[in-house]
């Protein structure tokens, strides 16, 4: 599960956040939840994920920065992972795994995810595409990272049960699209078992 899908691909539990809707769910903030095996199987999976840090020595890791750069400039050859071209993408450095070090390898998929899922959006962010240029713009990946940390500790993902609303209203809202999505899914003509089924590659690869 993606965190960037999350806010993305549900904008429902979101804009509940600072909607009625979400005004209405204060009323029960301090009402307890229960997690079903299943569920709590995939929210340790996610946080499991949280803990991974961007090693640079791991090829997988290196085929993920390279598939980033591709994805952001696909007519563009990459000389090196360490290369002054990166901060075309807006990292600080020629080094971008300097900037993963308060987010960890979820930050990098993340922008992976949003560039792969979401490209014309992507490119339109990442190019500035729209609106007035400014003197003095953000550095549009270390921004992504930044989004990614700042979702995780709003979200509360490392703690042992979210306390906030907001992170009660995400884990109760994403289960509830989840479910949602997996039953239209297995609606489709086309699906004859499990692996079938479109997100199964995404929730068990």
């Amino acid at each position: 599960m993606h965190i960037f899908d999350a806010m993305v691909g549900n904008r429902i539990w979101f804009g509940g956040l600072f909607t009625s809707s979400g005004r209405r769910r204060q009323i029960n903030a301090e009402k307890t939840f229960e997690l079903s095996p299943v569920q709590e199987q995939r929210l340790q999976k996610l946080k499991e994920r949280l803990n991974i840090p961007y090693d640079q020595t791991r090829r997988d890791h290196q085929e993920a920065l390279r598939a980033l750069w591709s994805a952001s400039f696909p007519d563009a050859e990459l000389s090196s992972l360490i290369s002054e071209q990166w901060k075309d993408m807006g990292w600080q450095g020629p080094n971008p795994s300097t900037d993963f070090r308060g987010c960890g390898f979820v930050g990098l998929e993340n922008l992976l995810f949003f560039a792969t899922t979401y490209p014309a959006s992507y490119q339109r962010l990442l190019l500035k595409k729209q609106g007035m240029r400014a003197t003095w713009e953000y550095p549009f990946a270390v921004a992504g990272v930044n989004v990614s940390y700042m979702l995780i500790q709003l979200l509360e993902l490392n703690a042992e049960r979210p306390k906030s609303l907001p992170g009660i209203n995400f884990i109760k809202d994403v289960l509830e699209a989840t479910k949602q999505q997996l039953e239209r899914e297995l609606s489709l003509e086309d699906v004859n078992g499990i692996r079938d089924i479109p997100a199964y590659n995404l929730l068990y690869k």
